[in-house]
């Protein structure tokens, strides 16, 4: 939790309070419903918390704006941005039952008016927003084809509307169909810890 107050120091008293809720949060849930790898729990702000934030390095989300959190498995990185962004809205979908109660409850329990979570596939996802975010889902260009007509035509933010994926490794054959128009950041950049090495934020504005 501290190193978020590090890279985040403006954060409010009602947002480090919600941060500091996520670890109890987390351990009770996982302990019923594995969201999170076991072996990974203890290192949940710095691998989960915080690397979903790197989105919020990279874009301020305007008030208003409308984001479509893809395959968010245990809510990442749509719970933390949510925090991080109380006047924006944030519809997170997977197609797995059991992972999306858990995203309720821990938006219930936080107290997050700004969270819709729903088991639905993205394929029959109608909606349009501002952004879709995801975090190592699938390939680019497969995500592409199914996000793609659920993005809004109606512009909220100093960056035009798109894709936030979080991925690691190497990436020029995802992003060689998009080489011209893709933004590629690495992690590391702004978060020096040594996990964040080779991976990534990647933008595609469509």
């Amino acid at each position: 939790m501290d190193k978020i107050l590090n890279y985040f120091p403006q954060l409010s008293a009602r947002q480090i309070e919600q941060l500091n809720q996520l670890d109890e949060l987390y351990r009770t849930w996982n302990a019923r419903i594995n969201v999170i790898s076991r072996k990974d729990i203890d290192n949940l702000y710095e691998h989960h918390v915080l690397h979903s934030l790197a989105i919020a390095k990279a874009i301020h989300f305007q008030p208003g704006t409308t984001v479509l959190d893809f395959g968010t498995g245990g809510g990442f990185p749509g719970i933390p941005l949510a925090i991080m962004f109380p006047d924006s809205h944030f519809k997170l979908i997977d197609g797995t039952g059991k992972k999306i109660l858990v995203v309720n409850e821990v938006a219930k329990a936080l107290g997050l008016t700004n969270v819709t979570a729903l088991q639905i596939r993205g394929e029959e996802e109608k909606g349009q927003y501002d952004f879709v975010v995801s975090r190592a889902v699938m390939p680019l260009p497969d995500l592409l084809k199914i996000v793609k007509k659920n993005i809004s035509k109606r512009q909220h933010n100093a960056m035009g509307n798109g894709v936030f994926c979080l991925k690691g490794g190497h990436l020029d054959t995802e992003i060689q169909a998009f080489k011209r128009i893709v933004e590629v950041s690495p992690i590391s950049d702004w978060f020096k810890e040594e996990w964040f090495k080779e991976k990534y934020l990647i933008y595609l504005p469509i």
